[in-house]
């Protein structure tokens, strides 16, 4: 009898912790407004602007594959801080133009674990520059709430650099 309470007791307790009373769609749009400015920002080689939308602790992450076959995974927010810095010096687009100028996000899932940790995931398109084909990355975000704004403690995004989709294909 003690153990169903127990039990009890630690479902009240779990339940008032998580998500109870958040208005989840309200914050899915919050979160998304996060995304779609730091993945603009990103395309758009525009560090000042990326920086904005990551929290900088020891714990914040970032892992993506290359076309190459290989990876990079990052952590500490001083680590991805010169990644970012680096591979925007090193990989420029032209002012006011985007390495990938249309991104479509399809089959976004939200996990609130409380108001102010999230899980995203989600199917990504990116065009190329010239918008003729799209490549598709899986994308997932633990997304933190910092002074009001949702930002990106941990990013991983895997492309898949082989199979492009044409542009017209994708409706």
């Amino acid at each position: 009898m003690l153990g169903l309470s127990a039990l009890a007791g630690f479902g009240k307790n779990n339940a008032a912790s998580g998500s109870a009373g958040l208005n989840e769609e309200k914050e899915k749009k919050a979160i998304i407004e996060s995304i779609n400015a730091e993945t603009a920002a990103f395309f758009k080689r525009d560090y000042e602007e990326v920086t904005k939308y990551f929290v900088h602790t020891d714990y914040s992450f970032h892992a993506w594959n290359n076309a190459d076959g290989t990876y990079s995974a990052t952590v500490g927010w001083l680590a991805i801080n010169e990644k970012y810095r680096n591979y925007i010096k090193d990989n420029p687009v032209a002012e006011g133009s985007s390495s990938h100028p249309k991104v479509e996000r399809r089959n976004m899932i939200y996990k609130f674990f409380n108001s102010e940790l999230a899980f995203v995931t989600w199917d990504q398109y990116n065009s190329d520059s010239g918008m003729k084909t799209y490549q598709l990355s899986k994308e997932t975000r633990i997304m933190e709430k910092q002074d009001g704004l949702w930002k990106i403690a941990n990013m991983t995004a895997f492309w898949d650099y082989k199979n492009l989709i044409p542009v017209e294909s994708l409706k």
